[in-house]
Formats: structure tokens, sequence, C-alpha cells
């Protein structure tokens, strides 16, 4: 009857996995999560404080909002904008998305 059905014997201890084979796939997903998620966004991060920090009187600018408007006043937080003749609205340094070449708000 011992054909039929195989006898089951205990595996050695020397088959058990070692402290790196385990730890080693840990490793290469954070690996792979910092480069490809973390250290882009750091990048991004550090560009957008440096254009913020750079922002001059006369620059064009739009804002998160998607208001287009050229800096009239320089504060340490805020910016004071024209967004039309006559009208002038006060934001936040970090509420910039981008910096426009000169002249784009005349040329729409």
């Amino acid at each position: 009857m011992s054909f039929f059905i195989s006898d089951a014997y205990a595996q050695d201890a020397s088959g058990q996995a070692g402290t790196l084979e385990l730890i080693l796939p840990l490793l290469l997903m954070f690996a792979i999560f910092y480069f490809l998620l973390i250290r882009p966004q750091q990048k991004k991060a550090k560009e957008h404080k440096g254009m913020v920090e750079s922002l001059n009187k006369g620059d064009e600018i739009i804002t998160n909002g998607g208001l287009l408007a050229k800096i009239t006043d320089v504060d340490d937080n805020f910016l004071t904008c024209q967004i039309s003749s006559n009208v002038e609205v006060k934001i936040q340094r970090f509420a910039v998305t981008s910096v426009l070449p000169k002249g784009t708000i005349k040329n729409l």
C-alpha cells in the first residue's frame, strides 16, 4: 500500500531562510519607492521654494486659483498683485503656481 501514498519525512533544520533573505525584499521596495516617489517630490518642492523666494516686483504670475496677476508689492509672506486696472489683491507667496514670461498679460 505504500507505493500509492508516499511517506512524509521531516525537513532538515538547515532549510530556514536567513535574515538577509527576509530583509532584502523590504530594502528593495523602499529603494523603489524612494527613487520613484519621494525623491522627485522633494526635488519639485525645492524648485517651487526657490521660485517663490525669487519673486520680484513686476513679475507676472499664475496663482493656485488660476488668477493671472502682476506683482506690485512684495512682502515677507504676502504679495500685492494687480489683476486688472485699479484692482489689487493680496495673496500668500506659496499660492503662486508659476511665473510667466514678461508681457504675457498684455498679449492676452
